[in-house]
């Protein structure tokens, strides 16, 4: 078995993801969903100037015109209006079906890259795809506590599906760029051109998606979320895809869920069912089949 570097990236952004989730969780009790993607956005934005100063010195990059309006619109439909889209979706389905309508991520991923960057999947690694969704499946599976209604459930299903098909489209669109571009820069406009337009939309929100203080958040947790979910997890995530398959780094993404399952197990004591532990073993098995 030969693992490249891209897939230890991409791996490596599943797990530092799924560390930050469990803190999330916690989170999510006092901060409201849209207000703690800003302010995490904005925490990493504030971490990202120092790192491109440190890496790249003081010197603007030489974007092409084409490269450059890449990274802005990735950012637009990647982060700012797909995260719009997909809090919709969860005050709508809720948290179970939207973590199931996530799956959706690598197909989409797969389909895209096949499209527009000629990418394909050998045999084994469909296979292995197969078995890596098969786990996720089960891990993120929950019984519905709530009915919907027909036309709350469509409109869901639009909001989550468009959300999870707008940040497929939003990485497959940035990968050209970050074979070309210096990588820190690219994430930086990414990132820069997401916040204007959630900015924007902070100012018309109503008050019930807002902080009551800034004092009163939890600080060291978010902080500590910002920098694993949103600053580290989005640069080993972006490094995965600059120097492996989209199509496969989209996959070893998938194993997010796993690490989800164990730090929780680990830091808020939940329960590992049968199901779930199946769950594991068949991603675990598809992510070897897939680096096979």
């Amino acid at each position: 078995m030969q693992i490249g570097i891209g897939e230890i990236y991409s791996v490596g952004a599943a797990a530092s993801w799924g560390l930050a989730v469990v803190m999330y969780m916690r989170l999510g009790q006092s901060v409201p969903p849209v207000a703690l993607s800003l302010l995490k956005n904005l925490i990493v934005f504030g971490l990202m100037l120092p790192t491109v100063w440190i890496v790249h010195g003081l010197t603007l990059p030489h974007f092409e015109w084409w490269t450059f309006a890449l990274t802005v619109l990735s950012g637009v439909l990647g982060i700012a209006v797909a995260d719009t889209m997909f809090f919709r979706a969860l005050n709508v389905l809720g948290a179970g079906r939207t973590g199931i309508i996530g799956n959706l991520f690598s197909p989409f991923v797969i389909v895209l890259s096949m499209l527009f960057l000629g990418e394909r999947l050998s045999l084994m690694q469909f296979w292995g795809f197969l078995l890596v969704m098969i786990g996720v499946v089960l891990v993120n599976q929950r019984q519905a506590a709530e009915v919907l209604s027909p036309a709350a459930l469509k409109r869901g299903l639009a909001y989550g599906i468009g959300a999870i098909f707008l940040s497929a489209t939003g990485i497959v669109m940035v990968k050209p760029v970050l074979e070309r571009e210096p990588f820190f820069w690219v994430a930086l406009v990414r990132l820069s051109a997401a916040l204007i337009p959630m900015l924007w939309l902070w100012r018309v929100l109503p008050a019930h998606h807002r902080v009551p203080s800034l004092r009163a958040l939890p600080w060291p947790l978010l902080l500590a979320g910002a920098f694993f979910g949103q600053y580290l997890a989005m640069l080993l995530w972006l490094a995965g895809y600059k120097y492996t398959q989209a199509s496969i780094a989209s996959v070893l993404n998938e194993t997010a869920s796993i690490f989800i399952l164990i730090f929780a197990y680990i830091f808020l004591q939940e329960r590992l069912s049968p199901r779930k532990l199946f769950g594991v073993m068949c991603t675990l098995c598809g992510v070897a089949v897939m680096l096979l």
